[in-house]
């Protein structure tokens, strides 16, 4: 005979739901979804449970930096402004965080305090986790609980006065913002300088930047070319498997087809390929890709470089040099300085086979070019640029003494970086051009897919003059005749 079932009271079900949302941030939205967009039915997405899983692990302190890049229309506003913080009050019962929700326009940032105030006010969320507002500070800019928590709305720029627990960045900055290097540089300043300083726990509180990409000089693209110990998720609109994002919770992009859509179910293929006309390839590849540059519309392609195992005999190499212009000091942006090894083999295909690279002192730098001259061998020249001026002269002169016994070529650089770089990349095109594997070789095709619109062109500018070197009649043509000293 079977078991009977017994009745659930009331009870029963608010516990029950008081567990569930407990246990998932996702579950948690797709309840309160009805009370923020009651006209609007909820379309779920994997992708929704994604980001869920990373700012979980936020509460769980496993990560305190995080990034979160996705196209518009994520639900990315909602899910960090509005369904994170309600649900580290009351199902996680953290009431006594605070929060300061910042974006370009402080009305945005309004919005989102409003909303949030609307589901905790809610009659059931209060059912569920009776959290209080306090009478005297419970406003559209600025609310707070009875356990001194709070939401806090400010511009991004204006944080100055406020700490919080958590620092929530949502689309800090906007298209516009994006075209304007004054702005850009307010925002830089605004996230290396004010944001870090307005947490309250250093160790604990957590910054969490989300939004889609616009520049290379936006957050995000600040974050990771100065190694500011964010994590990041970053879901392009089309998958694409050389980019697939991998996190350090156990993530991986479950996608496994080229082009395969991020959420098909509101933006199926018919939409996506509508927006992209008005977009253009930049705004596809900003705002939907999440790279700000096109990713097939530059000098170079990143599919035109064959990685090989192994290089034959028979090659002739020259190891290009671009070096920085001044040191970088710690936590800068600054150049960097690059030597990158191309050898040219009797078939007529050019190998890159090592690229040494990094912001270093004038100390360093002659020290790391003595060294990789040494570990290159006498087979391979050295080809050193030459700055104008009698100071370019006296510093080239000064490494070609230290690099006696070695072949040392060097000149002026002369034409535009792109110029420079055209005969490389028509030998890439043709597919003569082939990278040995190496752990470089991410950091380069980065780099060089970038170009000319890339932060950074050091890799390039040696690449480009190393394979000068080995073309006869470009030489001839554009380059100084060789300074060679024998020990």
């Amino acid at each position: 005979m079977a078991t009977p079932i017994p009745d659930l009271t009331d009870e029963d079900f608010i516990a029950f739901e008081r567990e569930a949302c407990k246990r998932s941030l996702s579950y948690f939205i797709q309840r309160a979804w009805r009370v923020i967009e009651p006209s609007q039915p909820y379309v779920h997405g994997w992708h929704i449970d994604a980001m869920a899983e990373h700012l979980e692990a936020v509460t769980a302190e496993q990560i305190v930096r995080l990034y979160i890049a996705v196209p518009p229309g994520m639900m990315k506003s909602l899910m960090v402004g509005v369904f994170w913080p309600a649900w580290e009050w009351g199902p996680r019962g953290l009431a006594s965080y605070r929060y300061l929700g910042t974006s370009h326009a402080l009305h945005l940032a309004i919005r989102d305090n409003i909303r949030t105030r609307r589901l905790i006010q809610s009659e059931w969320y209060q059912r569920l986790w009776p959290v209080t507002l306090v009478g005297d500070q419970n406003e559209k800019m600025k609310f707070e609980n009875d356990k001194t928590g709070f939401r806090e709305a400010m511009a991004f720029g204006g944080l100055t006065g406020s700490r919080g627990d958590r620092i929530l960045g949502d689309d800090v900055m906007s298209v516009l913002d994006s075209k304007s290097p004054a702005k850009r540089k307010a925002v830089k300043e605004a996230f290396l300088e004010e944001v870090p300083t307005r947490i309250n726990n250093a160790e604990r509180s957590a910054i969490v930047i989300i939004q889609q990409r616009l520049h290379t000089e936006d957050p995000i693209g600040l974050a990771q070319a100065m190694n500011l110990g964010y994590e990041g998720l970053v879901l392009p609109m089309e998958f694409e498997p050389d980019r697939r994002c991998h996190t350090s919770i156990g993530f991986s992009d479950p996608r496994t087809e080229p082009n395969e859509l991020l959420f098909a179910g509101r933006f199926p293929r018919e939409v996506v390929d509508r927006d992209k006309v008005p977009l253009g390839s930049y705004g596809v590849a900003s705002q939907f890709q999440q790279r700000p540059v096109p990713r097939e519309g530059g000098t170079f392609h990143r599919t035109w470089f064959e990685i090989v195992d192994a290089i034959p005999a028979g090659c002739r190499w020259v190891r290009g040099w671009d070096l920085a212009a001044t040191a970088a000091s710690p936590g800068s942006n600054a150049a960097y300085t690059a030597g990158v090894k191309i050898g040219r083999h009797v078939s007529g295909v050019f190998y890159i086979a090592d690229v040494v690279r990094g912001r270093w002192s004038p100390g360093v730098v002659e020290r790391t070019l003595k060294n990789t001259t040494t570990d290159d061998g006498y087979e391979v020249i050295v080809d050193l640029p030459q700055d104008p001026g009698q100071a370019g002269k006296f510093q080239v002169r000064y490494f070609v003494t230290k690099l006696a016994g070695y072949t040392v070529k060097f000149n002026p650089e002369t034409g535009s970086k792109e110029a420079r770089a055209d005969p490389l990349a028509s030998q890439a095109e043709a597919g003569n051009v082939k990278l040995l594997r190496a752990p470089w070789n991410e950091a380069f095709l980065d780099e060089i897919e970038l170009f000319p619109n890339s932060d950074f062109k050091d890799q390039v500018d040696a690449a480009s003059r190393a394979f000068a070197r080995l073309i006869p009649t470009v030489v001839n043509a554009s380059f100084a005749p060789p300074l060679v000293i024998t020990g």
